[in-house]
């Protein structure tokens, strides 16, 4: 009765709502997509120096944290993926939250590394998982014609987190004359205030719980919706986890992901030793890293939109070659103008990756098992930003010299791009297909 009564007020609140409740789920969504930068790694960069000198542990300790929670991460994608579908958004992201802000407290009594292990941790595996698929899924559920453009909002919201919390421990840090530990339990003070209520008491799972349609309050309305897109959608036939997964296109798109976030990681980790490396001030370095952020925050409304004007698969190559092609870019950085003009264009292109994968999953395999399906993809991911980071400081290691790992990533880039032309819609077998598939078995 409870569950019942909570669901009412909800619809309740819909229904009055002047405009469409799917900007309400947008506005939710977001709050936990811009609170999850408490766990991010420009985030732990502000604190890596501080803790290393008052604790007495090495920079690469404190940084592993984050590397250990992302492997971990690989085998809690799938787990959140059928979580999100069995019990929806609203449970797993008010979850995710409320021990977000918890972790992020608790770090500022870890002295021991197994205490700062396990709680930055848990806080980075939300980071990685149930919100970035909670968020993106809960969104592709309320929009299909305006898809692009909400998934691009996250995206935006995400990129003012990414640069925004950062600057908020530093300011907290200069008010207690360097002290990191309150600046740890004001993030997590933040994270419940921006996040925690608009999660618990907005999010519903899809617009047909409430008597609406994706996109407007009634069919008619979302007819009347004239977007220039020519995406597939298989939302008028969704798919299950196991369907999907039996399609190349699936595991298409999951190694695609891997390689892209492969880059990703390995350029965002060791940006700024490079920058340092080519003779780029400390300052001026961290000040990239705040055009990287404005970049991503550009390019994730530029690509949404993208992705209701052509079809997805050539936005997502697109994205790909741009990427490839931008980390070569970075070799030619002699100055603090060419850094700055690399990070930009940098994070343009990982605004994509923001963006265009949970779109192109929400448009191939429509919103029946969209959490499952997008969890099953997340592990590729996870591993591949693990090794992304791990694979450039080698390099470097060994030849004391980024200049190998820029073109390798072009390279790699370069595979995504070509399998991304490759990479069509599914199409479902027809009755002839399976019964004479069943007929050869």
């Amino acid at each position: 009765m409870g569950r019942r009564s909570r669901l009412i007020n909800r619809e309740s609140l819909a229904r009055r709502t002047p405009f469409f409740y799917g900007w309400v789920i947008v506005y939710a969504a977001g709050s936990s997509m811009f609170v999850r930068n408490a766990a991010a790694s420009l985030t732990l960069a502000v604190f890596i120096y501080p803790m290393a000198q008052d604790l007495g542990w090495s920079r690469a300790l404190i940084a592993g944290a984050a590397s250990a929670a992302g492997i971990a991460a690989m085998f809690i994608s799938p787990v959140t993926g059928w979580l999100l579908d069995r019990f929806g958004p609203r449970a797993l992201l008010g979850l995710s939250v409320l021990v977000l802000g918890f972790t992020s407290i608790g770090l500022a009594w870890a002295t021991v590394p197994i205490a700062f292990y396990l709680l930055y941790g848990i806080g980075r595996i939300i980071f990685s998982s149930p919100v970035q698929i909670g968020a993106a899924t809960v969104v592709s559920q309320w929009f299909v014609k305006r898809r692009g453009r909400t998934t691009a909002i996250l995206g935006v919201v995400h990129s003012m987190g990414m640069g925004l919390i950062p600057l908020y421990a530093q300011f907290i840090m200069n008010l207690f004359d360097g002290n990191w530990r309150p600046a740890w339990i004001a993030i997590g003070i933040l994270v419940w205030v921006i996040a925690l209520v608009p999660v618990w008491l907005l999010l519903i799972r899809r617009p047909e719980d409430v008597g609406m349609v994706p996109d407007a309050k009634t069919g008619e309305e979302a007819a009347r919706i004239k977007v220039s897109t020519k995406r597939t959608t298989s939302d008028a036939e969704p798919w299950s986890l196991k369907e999907a997964m039996r399609t190349p296109v699936f595991w298409v798109l999951a190694l695609v992901g891997g390689l892209m976030f492969f880059v990703h990681a390995g350029v965002n980790t060791h940006q700024a030793a490079f920058l340092r490396d080519r003779g780029i001030s400390a300052t001026a370095a961290a000040g990239a890293l705040t055009a990287l952020a404005a970049g991503t925050a550009i390019g994730s409304m530029a690509w949404g939109l993208l992705t209701e004007r052509l079809p997805v698969r050539f936005v997502y190559a697109a994205v790909a070659a741009w990427i490839g092609l931008v980390a070569l870019v970075f070799l030619l950085v002699d100055s603090i103008g060419m850094a700055y003009l690399a990070a930009l264009l940098f994070g343009f292109g990982l605004g994509g990756l923001l963006v265009v994968p949970p779109v192109i999953l929400a448009d191939y395999f429509g919103r029946k098992s969209l959490g499952s399906i997008r969890g099953a993809t997340e592990p590729f991911v996870s591993f591949a930003q693990a090794l992304g980071a791990v694979g450039a400081g080698l390099v470097w290691d060994i030849t004391k010299s980024y200049d190998g790992v820029f073109p390798a990533f072009t390279a790699v880039a370069g595979v995504a791009f070509l399998l991304l032309l490759l990479a069509r819609a599914p199409a479902r077998p027809t009755p002839a297909t399976v019964a004479v598939a069943s007929t050869a078995g």
